[in-house]
């Protein structure tokens, strides 16, 4: 459903990639986990994927669709969830909802109908009514996410969506994401919480330094790792400095 071949990014002509070269093809009915340190390229492969940035090289596609040549019906097969809420802060939070399911065409009746179960899944009802400037970061969050889903598209791209849900909102997203792709619906999605690619992922991809280093599942990135956590060996395969060095409290003074 998604495919990157050869991608390419440069900020600056004459500027090393941000990210070379990544062939990668996220599969019809699995979540797949993205991750890396920061600076990696995450968000830039994020960003071109969903038409956000323009790739200095390569070819993109969702669905079929190349994300430079297509990209309106490209986007009508995207929901997408940045790493930070950018939203316009003065009008109603259900103002919002209406003008992204406009944007989307989604009929009257069947928005009314997401839009009530997604803010009741997320217990956002009561705060629609409100100006968004009045909504915590938590609640811009889920605001954002019942934005990205309400024309119920394909493939979910979401970057870091955890950060800043509580708990229970958390736990209901990955039930989603995971509902979702049992639908053979697509989730590609960056995080930095170890945890949850252990626990819902079907394959993972690790990037460093701009360069896919590792696609697979959970299990094959464990692969001769011996009995170790997701954690450590994501920190020895990105190269992580923490990985070789002891910290200990007691040499502090």
């Amino acid at each position: 459903m998604i495919h990157l071949n050869n991608f390419t990014k440069r900020y600056g002509k004459h500027q090393a990639p941000a990210v070379q070269d990544i062939n990668l093809e996220i599969k019809p009915g699995e979540i797949f986990g993205f991750l890396g340190p920061n600076g990696a390229g995450k968000s830039t492969t994020i960003k071109s994927i969903v038409g956000l940035l323009k790739p200095s090289g390569g070819r993109i596609t969702v669905n079929g669709y190349d994300i430079e040549k297509e990209p309106v019906k490209a986007k009508n097969h995207i929901g997408y969830v940045p790493d930070e809420a950018i939203l316009m802060d003065k009008i109603r939070g259900i103002e919002y909802l209406n003008f992204i399911a406009d944007v989307f065409s989604v009929d009257h009746s069947l928005r009314k109908k997401r839009t009530e179960s997604l803010s009741e899944h997320f217990k956002l009802v009561n705060a629609l009514r409100n100006p968004i400037n009045t909504y915590s970061h938590g609640m811009r969050q889920k605001l954002v996410l019942i934005a990205a889903l309400l024309h119920n598209p394909e493939n979910w791209i979401l970057d870091e969506p955890i950060v800043g849900l509580d708990p229970e909102s958390a736990f209901i997203l990955k039930k989603m994401m995971r509902n979702h792709a049992d639908k053979g619906k697509t989730v590609f999605f960056s995080t930095h919480v170890m945890e949850i690619v252990d626990k819902i992922c079907d394959r993972v991809g690790i990037i460093s330094n701009g360069q896919l280093i590792f696609i697979g599942t959970v299990d094959e990135l464990r692969q001769n790792k011996g009995d170790r956590s997701v954690e450590e060996v994501f920190l020895e395969v990105t190269g992580s400095e923490a990985e070789n060095n002891n910290f200990s409290y007691l040499d502090a003074d």
